[in-house]
């Protein structure tokens, strides 16, 4: 019998929704917002803390030494990032089980929770050494529920965008970060400007924590609304056709490489970031002896400047890829870091305000295109939990404790260019890491179907020809 010529099959019919994800650009603006909004109020919590912290030694932790209240603050911040990865590690593989949404919801809850529940705490002279224990019981819930969050809020975002725009709608998500920064400065500028000394050690350091409440009751009800990402949602489909699911161990030794790559990403990223938004207010006032309020007005029109930037930042990592765009920020800190802290401790505002938009547009480079990388160096059925564990044990190792260790240096060394040098070994191992990194731009998630935006007249999707990776 004659066997049919591939010619005589009939024709293969246009790409398929099960092999291509057409997006709805309404609902990917919607969990953009969302993921970005709800990063914003769990970020707030952080600007509060860092930008207050000299008022907040003094409250918990009274002694005659300036600095020894500062260490033991940052003490505090620093132990919330200890928790982060048992956090990680029981969120991500969560989020990978039960979906991405109900994470994300919960990780909100515990957030608004812990914040809140600081502006309520007694201060030392009231009730003693139970003081800043429950200050760092609130601190551990905080780190707890962060765990889940970053990885979480940028792998919903990266499964919802097409293909070709990851990197410009991922970069909203540290957009919110920033804006949670600024309100926390900002608020805490307004406050500290406003009140008497006494007062704002009396009660008006308060007044930021006790905000976060109702701000965490808005991030709860946008998280909600969400819907499951495309990606996960066909994962539920395989799994329901009896595909295992994957085991925590296999999250790790399943996935050495990339947890490798991870972590020396999200060190530059984080050391950085801390630096200069979390530490960099309180090295101007205790280390340089700067104004108070000045030093958070810098600070607050640096990370306004990186919210202009950013979007645009996002955009350029679709164009010319990711790779080239982190690693300028990684040689611009080896390079630059060293004369933008010169100029920062000339102590004029003119000087403090250009090294600290210099460090300001550099970082951006990290911003912008971490978001869209990190969830690209793993497959969708471990997505969640293996970019919980890299990241929270890179940031709780070296970016959470930056503020502790530097200050810790500066005490022990007296160098006041410690901050730079910090910077720079960071930029080292970031550079590294991003020469190993596969580039991702363009290119489907892994373990993830192509993701593209619209349709064409016929209504059939329209692929996106990503380009050669490298």
């Amino acid at each position: 019998m004659p066997t049919a010529t591939p010619t005589s099959a009939p024709p293969a019919p246009p790409t398929a929704p099960k092999t291509v994800t057409v997006t709805d650009p309404a609902l990917v603006k919607r969990a953009v917002k969302a993921a970005a909004v709800g990063n914003a109020m769990e970020w707030f919590d952080f600007g509060v803390y860092s930008y207050i912290a000299v008022t907040l030694g003094k409250v918990f932790f009274p002694s005659g030494n300036p600095t020894a209240q500062l260490l033991s603050t940052f003490g505090a911040f620093a132990a919330a990032f200890l928790v982060r990865p048992l956090g990680g590690m029981v969120f991500g593989p969560l989020g990978d089980r039960v979906g991405r949404q109900k994470v994300l919801a919960l990780t909100m809850i515990m957030m608004a929770a812990g914040t809140f529940a600081i502006g309520l705490i007694p201060s030392y002279a009231s009730i003693g050494v139970g003081a800043p224990l429950l200050l760092l019981a609130a601190r551990l819930v905080q780190g707890f529920s962060t765990g889940g969050e970053y990885a979480g809020a940028s792998t919903f975002i990266a499964e919802y965008a097409p293909d070709k725009r990851r990197g410009f709608l991922g970069s909203w998500l540290e957009f919110g970060t920033l804006a949670g920064y600024i309100g926390g400065a900002g608020l805490v500028t307004v406050t500290t400007a406003l009140l008497s000394t006494e007062d704002l050690l009396s009660w008006g350091w308060r007044i930021p924590f006790l905000i976060a409440g109702p701000m965490g009751i808005v991030g709860l009800y946008l998280r909600m609304r969400l819907e499951e990402t495309p990606a996960f949602a066909a994962e539920i489909e395989k799994a329901e056709a009896g595909r295992p699911k994957v085991p925590l161990r296999r999250m790790v030794t399943g996935q050495w490489r990339a947890l490798l790559l991870c972590v020396g990403l999200v060190l530059v990223f984080n050391v950085t970031d801390y630096m200069l938004l979390s530490y960099m207010p309180s090295y101007l006032t205790s280390e340089l002896a700067y104004d108070e309020t000045h030093g958070l007005l810098v600070v607050l029109g640096v990370m306004t400047l990186m919210m202009v930037v950013q979007p645009f930042a996002g955009a350029l990592t679709d164009r010319v890829g990711r790779r080239p765009v982190i690693a300028a920020g990684c040689a611009g800190f080896l390079l630059l870091s060293v004369p933008a802290l010169l100029l920062i401790r000339q102590g004029g505002l003119l000087a403090i305000a250009l090294g600290m938009g210099a460090l300001g547009l550099l970082l951006v480079c990290f911003t912008a295109a971490m978001p869209a990388t990190l969830p690209a160096l793993f497959p969708t059925n471990v997505r969640y939990g293996s970019l919980s564990l890299g990241f929270n044990v890179s940031v709780s190792l070296f970016g959470g404790t930056t503020p502790l260790v530097v200050t810790a240096l500066i005490g022990a060394t007296g160098n006041m260019m410690t901050p730079a040098y910090y910077m720079m070994a960071a930029a080292v191992v970031g550079g590294v890491a991003v020469w190993f990194t596969t580039e991702s731009a363009g290119h489907p998630l892994p373990g993830s179907a192509p993701s593209v935006e619209g349709r064409d007249r016929r209504g059939e999707a329209v692929p996106h020809r990503p380009r050669p990776r490298a």
